[in-house]
């Protein structure tokens, strides 16, 4: 049993985030191996994380996960850690189900994790102690060991919000924050600003983590991860890697890509994968002898002029593309992967093999689970694959306009919107694009259908053509 304990909130931007960001730092500094965690679907968040405490975050989603998957996720990954830290999204309590089950207090239930709540304190006195009664009574299954007040407005408003907790309350506060300009981080539409994008991202974490350790008990904290009782899986370990031939898989990795989850870059190295990162801002070629390539979300539109101006890559992207090379790509990447991103009365020619234009509008397109059921053109299956149903996610602000109709798509949407919502994962050449970021858990396994895919494609390039014909929509077979 290792030390953890669940961040959470009575309700989202309470500035749990940066409260969790801080303990990460300052716990690192101090020599503690630390291990994050975040629950649900994000990848901004998992960036500053990783960054904070110089281990992989990992997202623990129930929607997306099966409870068994998440239980080895998590004792695979906290193992040899001396704490793992566990953010929440939005309030305790909040989840899609009604019942709960799905909620971060559902999770903290499930490995057995206290909780530290994070209480925007901001116009609070007498009536943060009803708070916590409250989220105290509502799941008498969840242990609260201990609040810190956020947003405070200087020391008389800590000493009241104090004395009332005290008073009227069991619950220890581990520490109080105060209102500072200098805790923020950058936040746009999809939340923070990825860490990749500025320059002084690790001084900004070490400052972070200073000024929460000043203001929180880093001791007191430990000590009520270590009340954790509960006995992780022992047979847990990572994927090893599968035997045989690497395929070499080029992705995109910068300051406009960066969305992917850290345990399916590990399924893709488990699958065989050899992962050959490259920037679309700098890089002139694409890394040589790819088998495939991936290019995950993030915010293409911020670099709309940068990624105009790489005419070399956007070239060398779209040859390759049309010579045969399979990619996969999400969101950002689809947009990269189109005729023009649009935003902000601006227009930018991007690699131009799918035949449609990007838009970006103020309020988001589709934003969260989707449910999708793979169509036959659908084209990571052999012959006797039937149709099956993934779940995945998006949170998108553009749109793809002025598609051309007669474009194949691999998915039909029974949840979410997509590309228009009715269709996802546009199919041109072999790309397949889409608005859906899929996991490899969950059933959905993604990754190994991916080189497998890869694999095929590959090894029908060997083969002599005269001696190859079409079986299926995507697939070849030798006679």
């Amino acid at each position: 049993m290792t030390a953890a304990l669940l961040v959470s909130a009575a309700h989202k931007s309470s500035g749990k985030t940066t409260v969790t960001l801080g303990l990460a730092a300052a716990l690192a500094a101090r020599g503690h191996a630390v291990q994050p965690f975040k629950k649900g679907p994000d990848y901004i968040d998992p960036m500053w994380l990783t960054l904070a405490a110089g281990r992989p975050c990992v997202n623990l989603d129930p929607q997306l996960m099966g409870w068994d998957e998440i239980d080895a996720a998590f004792a695979s990954r906290i193992a040899g850690a001396g704490i793992g830290l566990v953010e929440g999204n939005k309030g305790l309590y909040d989840g899609l189900a009604l019942d709960g089950s799905n909620s971060n207090a559902a999770l903290a239930q499930r490995l057995g994790l206290p909780v530290l709540l994070v209480l925007d304190s901001r116009g609070m006195t007498r009536g943060i102690a009803p708070l916590i009664l409250g989220y105290q009574a509502f799941d008498r299954g969840i242990r609260i060991g201990g609040v810190v007040l956020n947003r405070v407005g200087g020391s008389r408003h800590e000493a009241k919000l104090r004395s009332v907790i005290e008073h009227y309350t069991d619950v220890p506060v581990l520490g109080a924050v105060p209102q500072d300009a200098r805790l923020a981080i950058t936040e746009r539409h999809l939340g923070l600003m990825p860490e990749r994008e500025l320059g002084d991202a690790p001084r900004r974490v070490h400052e972070i983590g200073e000024r929460v350790a000043a203001c929180v008990d880093l001791d007191r904290v430990r000590s009520l991860a270590a009340s954790r009782r509960h006995e992780d899986p022992r047979s847990a370990t990572l994927p090893l890697r599968r035997a045989g031939a690497p395929v070499r898989i080029g992705i995109a990795r910068d300051k406009a890509f960066g969305f992917y989850y850290a345990d399916d870059l590990d399924a893709l190295a488990a699958e065989g994968a050899e992962l050959l990162p490259f920037d679309t801002l700098a890089d002139r070629h694409l890394p040589p002898a790819l088998d495939g390539l991936f290019i995950g979300g993030g915010f293409p539109e911020l670099f709309m002029p940068e990624l105009e101006a790489n005419v070399s890559l956007r070239t060398a992207l779209h040859r390759a593309i049309v010579d045969g090379l399979p990619v996969y790509a999400e969101c950002g990447g689809l947009m990269y992967l189109s005729r023009s991103i649009s935003w902000n009365g601006r227009c930018a020619q991007m690699v131009g093999v799918i035949p449609g234009d990007a838009v970006m509008h103020e309020r988001p397109v589709g934003r969260g689970y989707v449910r999708l059921e793979e169509t036959a053109e659908f084209p990571w299956q052999d012959e006797a694959t039937e149709p099956v149903l993934r779940q995945g996610h998006e949170f998108h602000h553009s749109s793809l306009e002025n598609l051309d109709p007669s474009v194949s798509f691999a998915y039909r949407v029974q949840r979410g919107h997509g590309v228009d919502g009715l269709h996802d994962g546009v199919m041109v050449h072999r790309v397949l694009a889409s608005y859906t970021h899929l996991r490899h858990t969950g059933g959905n396994g993604w990754t190994g259908r991916f080189v497998a895919h890869l694999r095929r494609v590959r090894d029908q390039a060997h083969t002599p053509q005269r001696q190859r014909v079409r079986v299926g929509a995507g697939a070849w077979s030798a006679r």
